[in-house]
């Protein structure tokens, strides 16, 4: 890792770590629907402005876009009104924690599917760690705000949600030519269209509209998913998808500082140890066996 790449990951990571106390600022002017379809239209803007300026090509063939639909619903759409509708009864900073545990169930999903055919050792200790670092979060000893709590499963399902999302779109999209910034913008527009007509059939309800809400969802659309797409698809060009990944890591105690600062939020021992080890397990699935070299070729 370049000294230069230290800045961008850790501004990603202040940009996605604060991204829930947005959510839960912005709920409180307006509904789950509105904050999500607000972010969603303002983050394809964004992003839609840079492609023109770069004069990048959007696709146009129907089956392609199809594909980049299910991906817009499984990576932005369900997570990201899951999350909104979470932080209506939880806090920013649980929201934050749990959604660690997303490279978790990528790995278990993926050997579901077979698009991962083993584990290692190391990605087998990982797994163990990671949800014996789970249930401690969850605390379902205490059911009033742990497994039980049905905004604590929407951040788990949400975390799912990203997972199926990733494996998606590397068995049909990583590989096809697209530019990822133009990629995540067609993914923000076609899931801001599933939000629309969400919002259509739930219906417009007359919002609480405060500085602060208005703020906290220009905030979560434009930087929080409009231009840290394109800083992320920066560190990855410069740095590598390893060095990009690292922000997972900061991304709870982003989201943990923040909620305890900002909103007064609380924090147990128990929790604190639960993400520990879950980070701990991300980082054992992430470990690479280091291939055996054979003496006699290289003599």
């Amino acid at each position: 890792m370049t000294r230069s790449a230290l800045p961008r990951i850790a501004l990603l990571a202040l940009i996605w770590g604060s991204a829930f106390l947005w959510i839960k600022l912005a709920d409180r002017g307006f509904s789950a629907v509105e904050v999500t379809l607000a972010r969603l239209a303002l983050g394809a803007a964004v992003l839609f402005i840079i492609v023109r300026v770069r004069r990048e090509q959007v696709p146009r063939p129907g089956r392609l876009w199809a594909q980049i639909a299910v991906a817009a619903l499984f990576a932005n759409a369900v997570p990201y009104l899951l999350f909104a509708v979470a932080e209506q009864t939880v806090d920013s900073s649980t929201a934050g924690i749990i959604n660690a545990t997303t490279p978790l169930w990528t790995v278990v999903l993926a050997l579901a599917v077979r698009h991962q055919k083993s584990v290692t050792r190391w990605q087998a200790a990982g797994l163990a760690a990671g949800f014996a670092g789970t249930v401690l979060i969850f605390t379902p000893w205490h059911t009033a705000g742990g497994l039980f709590s049905a905004g604590a499963l929407q951040c788990l399902a949400a975390s799912v949600s990203y997972a199926v999302s990733y494996i998606y779109m590397d068995r049909f999209l990583a590989r096809r030519g697209i530019s990822p910034v133009v990629l995540s913008a067609c993914q923000l527009a076609a899931a801001a269209v599933m939000l629309a007509i969400a919002l259509g059939v739930s219906g417009v309800q007359a919002p609480h509209v405060t500085a602060q809400s208005v703020a906290a969802i220009a905030v979560l659309g434009i930087i929080g998913t409009g231009f840290a797409y394109v800083l992320n698809y920066q560190i990855i060009t410069s740095e590598g998808a390893t060095v990009a990944s690292t922000v997972t890591y900061l991304l709870p105690v982003v989201a943990i500082v923040l909620g305890v600062v900002v909103l007064g939020e609380t924090i147990t021992v128990t929790v604190l140890a639960g993400i520990a080890l879950v980070l701990g397990g991300v980082a054992l699935t992430r470990r690479r066996t280091k291939p055996v070299t054979d003496k006699r070729q290289v003599e």
